[in-house]
């Protein structure tokens, strides 16, 4: 009687967006009916279809105009690099294919180069999903195929054979499948402290390692654990008879002392200055302790990414009270997420209250320095946090197609993780099953959509060449 009373209290705390008209496995498995497995395999454009290149420059005019053209020119340099600052084309495309109806906070941009490793608060070394500008509850199948097609892609930017793209995609989506039905065998707990850590994917990958790739790896790790505030001050810090100061690095980091409109320099530093007041009003209590010991120093704008350059991003550099310690945190503005378009608007009235819990939600693990703000002068919204702490990539200009093949898998894993986390891993798991007729189907999508990416990114091309886009190396 109790537990009941608790379970119709509590009905009033459940998130919205993630109610569903059925649990469990045999739920999943008949939601094959509305969704056959096999029909995610397809893939074909609308008549309708509205033009990539104005999708992509519509997103252009509440950014910083001066970097619009280093945006265009670094989408332009492959499909792959395309496929990266394009999360609203595929967005707008995902809105037409088929879906179970079972929710899942979503990245929203779960393309393989946004993963990769960062300090837990407790400075071990993990390994998980790293970018949320763009999430937001959704269909849990959007982000595993944003996922498999960026393997598509990669591997024909590689010069792999058609048969290895599609090999390295069903990798990916069968290392999700296979780790979702896991994590609807383990408890709700189990998988909240469920996390991965670099010495765990070490470990579980040794006997596939040759000594060389061993090495290499070492080399990655103490190279992402050297990331601290020390590091960050060596290779854009400077000290000065006033404290330390950002260095110019132009056109990647320029701070705002060296902007040619000081107009420009002078809003966003009185804009930053107000975000920051409203940034320790959005962090608990024991973090806004130390953080008022630290006094803000410095301010440059850094250009980051691929689709997010051109947005409002920007270094602070503090420095503590009497110790001159150095400490930089990271600004970036935040905008309503790319799937809004296509799926109902998010609950939270601040974009950087968005992206933080999203965050929040899909990691096992987040930076203790997160937090947002907003500007109501300008009207621009932002989220905070740490300015690369251990942070760490792969590299798929360097890396081979066994390296490849191994992080596919890990990351199908980690998606897997993040999504379990608020879906009902039970019922994806079911609906997934332990066939490989998903897998397959996601193999032959990669294919198809990674063909439209191409076309898309040669057709941005064009609109370059001819002039009707604007594009500068940077």
């Amino acid at each position: 009687m109790a537990a009941t009373r608790i379970e119709e209290n509590l009905q009033s705390f459940r998130p919205s967006e993630f109610v569903t008209s059925g649990s469990g496995s045999d739920w999943g498995k008949s939601l094959r009916e509305k969704a056959p497995l096999a029909s995610h395999a397809d893939w074909s454009p609308p008549e309708d279809r509205e033009d990539p290149v104005s999708v992509i420059t519509g997103q252009n005019a509440d950014r910083l105009q001066w970097l619009v053209p280093v945006r265009h020119w670094r989408m332009s340099q492959s499909p792959f690099s395309f496929y990266r600052g394009a999360a609203k084309v595929m967005a707008m495309d995902l809105a037409g294919t088929p879906v179970t109806g079972i929710p899942a906070q979503l990245c929203g941009d779960a393309h393989l180069s946004n993963f990769g490793t960062f300090a837990s608060p407790e400075r071990h070394l993990i390994f998980d999903v790293n970018d949320f500008d763009e999430t937001l509850p959704g269909p849990w199948e959007w982000d595993l195929k944003r996922l498999a097609v960026s393997f598509t892609i990669a591997a024909r930017h590689k010069g792999y054979s058609d048969k290895k793209a599609r090999k390295l995609t069903k990798d990916a989506t069968t290392a999700y499948r296979k780790a979702m039905a896991t994590f609807a065998d383990m408890t709700y707990l189990d998988v909240w402290y469920t996390q991965t850590r670099v010495s765990q994917i070490t470990d579980y990958f040794s006997k596939q390692l040759s000594k060389s790739e061993k090495k290499a790896n070492k080399k990655f790790v103490a190279k992402a654990e050297s990331k601290d505030r020390y590091h960050a001050l060596n290779k854009i810090g400077e000290q000065t008879d006033e404290g330390y100061r950002i260095v110019s690095q132009p056109p990647l980091i320029v701070p705002l002392r060296d902007l040619k409109e000081q107009s420009e320099a002078e809003a966003l530093r009185k804009g930053a200055t107000e975000a920051l007041t409203g940034y320790l009003k959005s962090v608990n209590r024991d973090l806004l302790v130390l953080l008022v010991r630290f006094e803000l120093k410095d301010l440059a704008i850094k250009v980051v990414g691929v689709g997010s350059v051109g947005t409002r991003c920007l270094v602070v550099l503090l420095q503590g009270r009497g110790t001159g310690e150095p400490f930089f945190l990271q600004i970036k503005e935040a905008g309503a997420s790319v799937l809004e378009d296509y799926l109902p608007k998010s609950h939270f009235s601040d974009p950087g209250e968005r992206v933080v819990t999203g965050q929040r939600i899909m990691q096992s693990a987040s930076d203790s320095f997160l937090g947002w703000s907003d500007v109501s002068s300008e009207g621009t919204h932002y989220y905070w946090r740490q300015f690369k702490d251990m942070k760490g990539s792969l590299d798929i200009e360097t890396a081979d197609y066994d390296a490849l093949k191994r992080y596919a898998q890990l990351c199908g894993y980690t998606l897997a993780r993040s999504h379990a986390l608020s879906a009902d891993a039970a019922g994806i798991a079911g609906y997934l099953g332990s066939g490989k007729a998903f897998d397959k189907a996601l193999g032959t999508f990669g294919a198809l959509y990674a063909d439209q990416n191409e076309k898309d990114h040669q057709a941005f091309v064009d609109a370059i060449d001819s002039g009707r886009i604007p594009a500068e190396e940077g």
